[in-house]
């Protein structure tokens, strides 16, 4: 099993039109704004409405599908079942992305209710504070309490799955960390979808014209802002930095023209070299968070036939390791 969760995997399915034509669009549209609104205060608190105006729009979900808002403590968020027959037993715990200051678990609907099915799973999707308002450490403080929260409900800590996207991808690494030097009990793994791993003061030089939908200076200028006053090489704080030891299994997907894709490769590299085994999965030419555009997106509706075969891979691996560590 060690073999087929600690691997590089490029898909080789042919770049679709959907996803050409999608390109096209977010380079005329999405990188253009973000490059003129992501400057200050004021332009994120546009950006954030135009987001929450986005929110109102009624999504169309399947009808087998079912959205549940609910909160334990002081945990808030929505419970996403993507189909009868869940194992209930299990749970994911997702994290949207939005670069801690737009998104809600709301607009990430496409990717939840599709990961519940390929885990065979509800998904719990935290809406966790985020900036400008909030801070990092706020944001994983919610990470953590609502790991707690699912623990203390009755949920085992190997039936528990963290996952999430961009910066939820952050907070999955960082959280996963967090819990590791607090010597709590371990979820059974990790999926990362193109993770903002790298928060430093290093800056993005790889694919800085080729993402059709980032701009490289505004994530940099975003990571300042964020890890004002903090020790950016901190692993909470840019898990690129971290030591992964003792680290469940993790899947690191992101899509080859990303601004941020080498930084999740150097997570993977790092935390293998730590004993940690990782599913690392490079797109051709897929935007940042392609899962996102599924309902269009061909590759993006594939893309959860391969978290199916690593949750396989994974269930598979702690079966053999349980009567060993007997």
């Amino acid at each position: 099993m060690v073999d087929e969760l600690n691997v590089d995997i490029r898909p080789e399915y042919p770049v679709s039109w959907q996803a050409a034509a999608i390109n096209g669009v977010l380079r005329g549209t999405m990188k253009p704004i973000s490059t003129l609104l992501v400057r200050n205060t004021t332009g994120m608190a546009v950006a954030s409405r135009l987001m929450c105006l986005g929110e109102r729009v009624p999504g169309i979900l399947p009808g087998h599908v079912s959205v549940v808002p609910d909160g334990f403590g002081s945990c808030t968020g929505e419970w996403v079942y993507g189909g009868p027959y869940l194992d209930e037993r299990k749970v994911v715990l997702y994290f949207h992305g939005g670069a801690y200051f737009v998104c809600s678990p709301a607009t990430h609907r496409p990717i939840t209710w599709r990961l519940s099915a390929a885990a065979g799973s509800p998904v719990f999707s935290l809406d966790y504070r985020q900036g400008p308002v909030h801070t990092l450490a706020e944001s994983l403080a919610d990470a953590l309490q609502a790991y707690e929260c699912l623990l203390n409900l009755g949920y085992a800590a190997k039936d528990i799955l963290l996952a999430g996207d961009s910066a939820g991808g952050h907070l999955t690494l960082a959280t996963l960390l967090a819990l590791r030097d607090r010597g709590m009990p371990l979820p059974a793994a990790g999926v990362c979808l193109s993770p903002w791993t790298d928060l430093s003061e290093s800056r993005r030089r790889v694919n800085v014209w080729s993402d059709p939908m980032l701009p490289a200076g505004r994530v940099d200028w975003l990571a300042r802002r964020w890890t004002d006053g903090l020790d950016c090489r901190d692993p909470l704080v840019s898990p690129v930095y971290g030591d992964y030891t003792g680290i469940p299994p993790l899947m690191i997907v992101t899509g080859s023209t990303e601004v941020l894709r080498d930084e999740a490769r150097r997570v993977a590299l790092s935390a293998r070299e730590n004993g940690v085994q990782v599913t690392y999965e490079e797109w051709t030419r897929m935007p940042h968070i392609f899962p996102l555009l599924a309902d269009v997106l061909p590759e993006g509706r594939l893309f959860f036939e391969h978290v199916s075969r690593f949750l396989d891979a994974v269930r598979d691996h702690h079966a053999t390791a349980a009567p060993e560590a007997a």
